[in-house]
């Protein structure tokens, strides 16, 4: 992977225990790192290379991406944990560092920054890293700003027409229901009137088979009493040939 790819600026306001707090801006490479420190008067840089970041971190036996990582991690961000210095050396150099913990054991890391050659430029440089990167961060809450009003936007929009929606398709179910319900009631009457009608038409049937067979019962009545008649008044007159006869 091309260097330039891998390089990110930090810029951090430290705050040490006891002193002015002080600025340390970080250029991070991929096997090496730059650090400026300005105190607003003086300033002071660190050009760590290639080989020493080896050699730091081949001293607590790690990766250089991952020294170089946590490096960035403890100058990019004050870590709450972690105490700051930074301290007086040889021939106005300055001492920074820094310490986290390490499987238990507490461990702290420093390296010696020396004097500027023009202050004005370090400081000026990392004032105005900071003022670019304040402009940066204010269009990107403006930006986000917008989005989200535009989004909060968009969303009521969407509620208003989801709840047009809604009350649109209440209304269509209600029509609905209704029309099913007059015709469920206009059927269930029609079929009451027809079972109304067929049963009123088997009455009119059982009252005629009734008459039918109370005329045919009564016919048959008058018949056999006929007969009964006829066969009496024939027996009689046997009867009465009879007696002549024997009178003869």
């Amino acid at each position: 992977m091309v260097e330039s790819e891998r390089t990110k600026h930090t810029c951090l306001r430290l705050e040490i225990s006891g002193a002015d707090p002080i600025f340390v801006k970080g250029t991070w490479h991929h096997s090496r790192f730059d650090v400026s420190v300005t105190d607003g008067s003086s300033s002071w840089i660190c050009s760590a290379t290639e080989e020493e970041v080896a050699d730091r971190a081949a001293q607590w036996d790690q990766p250089v991406s991952e020294y170089l990582q946590l490096a960035e991690r403890y100058l990019g961000f004050q870590q709450p944990d972690s105490v700051y210095g930074f301290s007086d050396a040889l021939e106005g150099c300055k001492r920074l560092s820094w310490t986290f913990e390490k499987e238990g054991t507490k461990l702290e890391w420093r390296w010696k920054c020396k004097p500027s050659h023009d202050s004005k430029k370090i400081t000026v440089g990392i004032l105005d890293f900071l003022m670019q990167a304040n402009i940066r961060l204010s269009e990107e809450v403006v930006n986000k700003t917008r989005s989200f009003e535009k989004m909060k936007t968009e969303a009521e929009k969407c509620l208003t027409q989801g709840e047009k929606l809604c009350n649109e398709k209440m209304e269509f179910e209600n029509e609905t229901y209704a029309k099913f319900l007059s015709v469920l009631n206009a059927k269930k009457a029609k079929l009451r009137a027809l079972r109304d009608k067929d049963d009123s038409g088997r009455a009119v049937e059982e009252e005629e088979s009734t008459d039918k067979a109370e005329s045919f019962e009564s016919g048959r009545s008058d018949n056999e009493q006929s007969e009964e008649e006829a066969s009496k008044k024939a027996t009689s007159s046997k009867a009465r040939g009879r007696k002549r006869a024997a009178r003869s």
